[in-house]
């Protein structure tokens, strides 16, 4: 009876080591599908650290900071329109593997608000949140999978009911994977998002740490 209730104190102390490294409330890494589209929540420049995240994993992707559901519909190639005023595109996709017009498997979505980004694109907080509505209506129609991403930390935060939450409450809810830095989390907000929406969330130290995660998700 001894020997029983040692192995089982045993377990359930190397269950608790195997939790905490995950990380509070972590679970595994899912997998999602190429071609990937990066866009920003908010307009903040976040959605520049998950694109050179992206390029040091190997990754090719589309960027676009504002897409609407049109383009969405275009799929690779973001329609060949051309970066102007108030509107950014970019193509790094691998067109050989994923030729112009291929829909998109994933989207990523950069979480910040910044009102001179937004000002810059010709958008009000309002905007936005109507521009990000039809975007993930679309992707779940759609069946495009959804990451969110929060590496601003404390910067990119706020109170119930700013800017930068409101683009938190915009796309995490909906989002079919979050990944965040611990200085993001330290309220646990996303974590109990992803709790209550049962998606899988990663936290990670570092916007860099990101490389890694990516990799595997992309594998």
């Amino acid at each position: 009876m001894k020997k029983r209730s040692l192995s089982l104190v045993i377990c359930l102390a190397l269950f608790l080591v195997f939790s905490l490294s995950l990380g509070y409330g972590q679970t595994s890494v899912p997998k999602a599908k190429l071609p990937v589209l990066t866009t920003s929540a908010g307009q903040s420049n976040d959605v520049t650290t998950v694109n050179i995240v992206l390029e040091e994993a190997g990754i090719g992707y589309d960027y676009c900071d504002v897409p609407d559901v049109d383009m969405m519909k275009a799929g690779v190639g973001l329609a060949d329109k051309e970066s102007g005023p108030g509107f950014h595109a970019e193509v790094y996709t691998d067109l050989a593997k994923f030729p112009k017009g291929t829909p998109y498997g994933t989207i990523i979505f950069a979480i910040g608000a910044s009102l001179k980004g937004m000002g810059a694109s010709g958008l009000t907080i309002e905007t936005e949140e109507a521009r990000l509505k039809r975007v993930i209506e679309y992707c779940k129609q759609n069946k495009v999978f959804i990451v969110a991403v929060h590496v601003g930390g404390t910067a990119l935060r706020g109170a119930p009911g700013s800017d930068n939450e409101k683009m938190i409450d915009a796309v995490v809810p909906f989002a079919d994977y979050i990944i965040v830095t611990k200085e993001s989390n330290k309220d646990a907000r996303f974590t109990k998002i992803a709790q209550s929406k049962k998606v899988p969330l990663t936290e990670v130290d570092y916007a860099l740490d990101l490389v890694g995660i990516l990799k595997q998700v992309f594998q």
